[in-house]
């Protein structure tokens, strides 16, 4: 007797939860409460935020801009160099551009307040290591 060709049969529920699992997995990577997912670029926003606070460039809650703190400020955009030195040769090109950036214009920020607060250029007074 000949064998007869197995036939194949598709079941569309497996379609259906494929369909469900791909939305479990894009809710979770979407974080909580639909906040993006965390990426390099959302790491060093943090970082600088917490820098730019520091340089007294941010408002506070009643919009009167905090007083500059050059030692925080430091602290932070010292934290962006240990971000570059840990991460040297694993960032995609925008990331490295996106580091490479916010170090200059970071620095660049510090160098200027911290000037203006000794009353003169500030440059290679407490400029932030790496700068």
């Amino acid at each position: 007797m000949a064998e007869e060709p197995r036939k194949i049969i598709v079941d569309d529920d497996w379609k259906a939860e494929a369909r469900r699992e791909k939305e479990r997995l894009a809710a979770q990577t979407a974080g909580p409460q639909g906040m993006p997912a965390p990426s390099f670029a959302e790491l060093v926003n943090l970082i600088v935020m917490q820098a730019m606070a520091g340089l007294g460039l941010l408002p506070g809650p009643n919009g009167e801009r905090f007083p500059p703190s050059l030692e925080a400020a430091k602290h932070f955009i010292d934290m962006l160099q240990v971000l570059e030195d840990k991460t040297k040769g694993n960032l995609t090109a925008d990331e490295k551009r996106l580091l490479d950036q916010v170090l200059y214009e970071t620095r660049m920020t510090y160098v200027q307040i911290a000037g203006a607060a000794a009353g003169g250029p500030g440059v290679g007074h407490g400029e932030p290591h790496g700068g």
